[in-house]
């Protein structure tokens, strides 16, 4: 009777045992992942590339004195909106002691030698009245008496410049400050009492005021070379700006540059591009900006999802993987176009019929790619 247990016994534990094992042979013979499938469809696609940059006026005009001195009154502020010929300030002329007292020193040379001269001119016109002296002689000291009067006029308007600012007796000519042009005052860099100086070979002389017309805008920003070839001259641009959102202006490309500048390793070039600005709408000078360029633009063009690509290790040629039997799958080697960052063109090798395998983010790495991986490590060692 014993015996007879012993071999139930065996015998159930046996059977246990084969059903472990069928079951844990056909649990491991189905893919512990469910692969998601999509298929090709048809789109236009761009490619674009974003330059970074500012807007600023297309000309800003920057106001300076016609002579030195100290602003004596401002009467506008940054941000008024000016015409041609208003009034932006006024300066007080503070002469120079020295040029002062040289500008009085020839004054007074000029009336001693216009007295000398007189005198010497009005004893020979006498003579020549008498036919004492000649013609020629005569004629030579009129000469010398017109000269010490002219002598004499052009010393006194250098006094009267360097003590009012103006040779006429009036100084508003030359201490007023006007705008030059119709525009916005962007910047009034100086101040009630600050002293200033005109522009001369030596110095560009006191910026008073800077204005610009905020209606003339324009885009400046830089471009990597490896996208500056693709640009051509009156492509349109998408300007967006960092202070506005949701607003698109729009702009055409007017300038690139001919010479690239490196930055932190790598070759910039600069563009520039003309914004279109509404009438109700108002952009501020600096504002950071971003503009969209189409590089290229093709459309109805077979696509996929980008993130379905893999590329081989080796060639760096892209594949897919499409379905050919549930949740079985096979390499195939496609051609690829250009991309917008989500999707990308076929050229060839896929049909719209095809079902490209989706890659799962959490999926583990296979043996087969381990064993790749080991060995790229140990070659690199």
């Amino acid at each position: 009777m014993n015996k007879i247990v012993k071999y139930i016994l065996i015998g159930v534990l046996v059977l246990g045992a084969l059903w472990a094992a069928a079951f844990f042979i056909k649990s491991n013979s189905k893919s512990a992942i469910e692969y998601e499938t999509k298929t090709p469809f048809v789109a236009s696609i761009e490619k674009k590339t974003v330059a970074t940059g500012k807007v600023v006026p297309e000309d800003e005009v920057e106001i300076k004195p016609q002579i030195t001195g100290i602003i004596d009154k401002i009467f506008l502020e940054e941000g008024a909106d000016v015409k041609a010929g208003d009034l932006i300030a006024v300066i007080k002329v503070v002469p120079n002691e020295q040029s002062l007292n040289q500008a009085q020193g020839r004054v007074r040379n000029a009336e001693i030698a216009l007295k000398n001269t007189t005198i010497e001119y009005e004893r020979n016109k006498k003579l020549y009245e008498r036919g004492v002296i000649s013609n020629q002689d005569f004629n030579n000291l009129q000469l010398q008496f017109d000269q010490a009067v002219q002598e004499l006029d052009n010393a006194k308007a250098d006094y009267r410049i360097i003590r009012i600012g103006s040779a006429g007796g009036s100084a508003s000519a030359n201490t007023d400050i006007r705008a030059t042009v119709t525009g916005t005052i962007l910047e009034i860099p100086v101040e009630e009492g600050v002293q200033v100086i005109q522009s001369n070979n030596f110095n560009d002389g006191t910026t008073i005021a800077t204005i610009a017309d905020l209606g003339k805008m324009i885009f400046e920003g830089k471009v990597d070379e490896g996208e500056v070839a693709k640009l051509e001259l009156g492509m349109p641009l998408k300007i967006s700006l960092g202070a506005v959102e949701d607003k698109e202006l729009d702009a055409e490309l007017r300038f690139i540059a001919p010479k690239g500048i490196e930055e932190t390793g790598a070759v910039q070039f600069k563009i520039e591009g003309d914004v279109q600005v509404p009438d109700d709408f108002m952009i501020r000078a600096g504002y950071s900006a971003n503009a969209s360029l189409v590089l290229e633009k093709k459309d109805s063009v077979m696509v996929i999802p980008e993130a379905l690509l893999q590329f081989d290790k080796k060639t760096d040629e892209p594949y897919v993987e499409v379905e050919t039997g549930e949740q079985q799958f096979e390499r195939k080697d496609i051609e690829i176009g250009i991309s917008d960052g989500v999707n990308v063109e076929i050229v060839s090798g896929l049909s719209m019929e095809d079902k490209v395998k989706e890659w799962n983010k959490t999926e583990p790495i296979k043996k087969g790619e381990e064993e790749d991986e080991e060995e790229e490590d140990t070659e690199s060692e």
